[in-house]
């Protein structure tokens, strides 16, 4: 009976939203839909202030498109974000945004990336997807027959010009399935909540007791909240929630965070990775005994790529999703229907598989360190210290950020990880070097400086308990989409870090 329901449901889903149907198709089917994608942005945007001073109508193929738009970053797109700010409307889409996904940035400040009526569609529809297609994979409702939990940000809203203004994680709660309203924790009032470390504390008081099926969210804040549970109850959180199945994350690699967060549930259940911005939902994890994430090609997203060697390089080469290639590091590009046009994101990744397009998150653009030519990526870091862990099994990890040290002596510089433990290596100097030979094989050019001796050994030192917690409050960015960076090549970050050492 069940399967029943579920095929029936499945077949329901596709036939209300049909882009839904278009999914697993070869990357030569692929570059069709993304084709047909591009003219329709490029037709619904022509007659926009971005569109005529790009002169969109007389862009009739990609190759025009190239031409007429370069590739931007948030500061250089930002003089058409301020002009939909202060009340213009037709800028970069047709009409205004209904809100700005307010975000944290960089050299810019805050970001305000909008969101339109039809890319907001997609993303609910791109969340609802993939539980759907979990459902299908289970054959079970299992998960949804008790209550969903989504650790996200406050869903208060400021307003400027009759355009809202919030975290895409808070306005999302405003659009979630109907079928999902009724089963959803935390409540209103508690999600309001302001206070990071109020909120989790009054979300875990709330969901004692609760039949808890399903939890999403970003792993390090997953964690806090499992702390919380477990420092409240003295009990693994099966025991606190014997019938959750699923766990939903995004936002950072899950593979440092998976032990730890296993470790506290007790017991594997299944997880399920997403890649969500504000920008777009990209891609998420359709099968459960494969980790990579199966590209969403028909969701009012163009794609473009650029390899991640050449992202700086004048005239670098952009390609479609008809000439990536398998396991080249590149740089993702979007155009969208919410005006994002040839907007670099700031997030890299490969190409698991071409027939679909499936990819992984490899890092950012602007988390690497290359301070003495070595360019070490976040994927790199992330599965060296994972190999590591694998063979020293009595250590777990709460949290870690990796920075260069320079030193004016020549073999005097290394690489300098500050890493939070919940378990401690037993013998740190093993440890240490063991991580340092797997980041060896994954990358030549450590390597090379290495055995010259150009750098030491990388050195890890450890902070004490809540450090990065500490720290991010310390700096406005505790909880939500907020996260640590894990790279960064100087020592700003790190000596700020050095103040929570032991």
């Amino acid at each position: 009976m069940t399967s029943k329901i579920l095929v029936l449901l499945h077949s329901l889903f596709k036939i209300l939203n049909p882009s839904y149907s278009i999914q697993n198709k070869s990357q030569k089917e692929a570059e069709i839909i993304q084709k047909k994608v591009f003219n329709q942005l490029i037709i619904s945007a022509k007659n926009t202030k971005f569109g005529k001073d790009h002169k969109f109508n007389k862009i009739k193929t990609y190759q025009d498109f190239k031409k007429r738009v370069d590739i931007r970053d948030y500061e250089q797109k930002k003089v058409y974000i301020d002009r939909i700010k202060k009340g213009e409307k037709d800028v970069l889409w047709k009409g205004k945004p209904l809100y700005f996904a307010k975000t944290s940035g960089t050299t810019s400040g805050s970001k305000y990336i909008p969101l339109s009526k039809e890319s907001l569609k997609n993303q609910i529809n791109s969340a609802t997807y993939l539980l759907v297609r979990y459902l299908k994979n289970k054959k079970s409702l299992k998960s949804i027959m008790g209550k969903v939990m989504f650790i996200s940000g406050s869903p208060n809203l400021n307003e400027k010009n009759n355009i809202k203004i919030g975290r895409l994680s808070g306005i999302v709660n405003y659009h979630e399935p109907s079928f999902l309203k009724f089963k959803k924790l935390p409540s209103d009032k508690i999600n309001k909540i302001e206070d990071w470390e109020k909120k989790i504390e009054a979300i875990a008081d709330e969901t004692i007791g609760k039949d808890l099926r399903i939890i999403g969210g970003i792993p390090p804040w997953i964690q806090m909240y499992f702390d919380i549970l477990i420092q409240k109850t003295g009990k693994k959180i099966k025991d606190i929630f014997p019938n959750l199945t699923l766990l939903c994350h995004g936002g950072v690699n899950f593979e440092p965070y998976r032990e730890n967060l296993i470790d506290s549930i007790g017991k594997e259940i299944d997880t399920i990775e997403t890649f969500p911005a504000s920008e777009g939902f990209f891609a998420y994890q359709d099968q459960l005994y494969s980790d990579d994430l199966l590209l969403q090609i028909n969701s009012g997203i163009f794609y473009e790529f650029i390899d991640v060697k050449d992202l700086n390089k004048d005239n670098s080469k952009r390609v479609t999703v008809g000439n990536v290639e398998l396991d080249k590091n590149y740089a993702l590009i979007i155009s969208s229907n919410a005006g994002l046009w040839s907007y670099l994101i700031g997030d890299t990744v490969k190409f698991t598989s071409l027939n679909p397009l499936k990819i992984k998150v490899t890092g950012r653009t602007k988390q690497f360190i290359s301070a003495f030519g070595e360019h070490v990526i976040v994927e790199e870091v992330d599965s060296s210290l994972k190999k590591a862990i694998q063979k020293f099994n009595e250590i777990k990890i709460v949290e870690y950020t990796v920075g260069p040290k320079i030193l004016n002596q020549k073999g005097k510089s290394h690489h300098q990880w500050l890493i939070e433990f919940k378990n401690k290596p037993k013998n740190l100097s093993s440890f240490e070097n063991e991580i340092d030979n797997n980041l060896q094989e994954l990358n030549t050019y450590y390597r090379d400086l290495r055995q010259d001796k150009v750098l030491s050994s990388l050195k890890i030192k450890e902070l004490k308990r809540k450090s990065f917690i500490n720290f991010m409050k310390s700096i406005g960015k505790l909880g939500g989409q907020n996260k640590v960076p894990r790279l960064s090549n100087d020592d700003k970050l790190i000596n700020q870090l050095l103040k929570f050492k032991f």
